[in-house]
């Protein structure tokens, strides 16, 4: 095993970085700056978590992986969205992490 990190697990940084992009410049054709500008404002991230963690127990219920995966990755960037919308970082959901263990 390496000490070199993947260039695979800076993925959730990229996304957190654009999302937080999306956020300050709020561009006009992005399904993110939708979601900072929606009229139910956070309400329908929320609304979008849920709907996403519905999607994702139901794939798993029925043992569908590949539905599983786009589902939680759905998920994910949701979350994501919602971390931002609250000011909190990546890094702040690391620190929560590894205080866990």
């Amino acid at each position: 095993m390496t000490d070199e990190a993947d260039p695979d697990d800076a993925v959730l940084d990229a996304l957190f970085s654009t999302i937080e992009s999306r956020k300050a410049e709020l561009p006009e054709d992005s399904y993110t700056t939708t979601l900072f500008t929606h009229e139910k404002g956070e309400n329908y991230v929320l609304e979008k978590i849920g709907e996403e963690t519905t999607e994702a127990i139901l794939a798993a219920k029925d043992d569908e992986t590949e539905e599983l995966l786009a589902e939680s990755a759905d998920l994910v960037y949701h979350l994501l969205v919602l971390l931002s919308m609250k000011d909190a970082s990546l890094d702040d959901l690391r620190d929560e992490l590894k205080e866990r263990f």
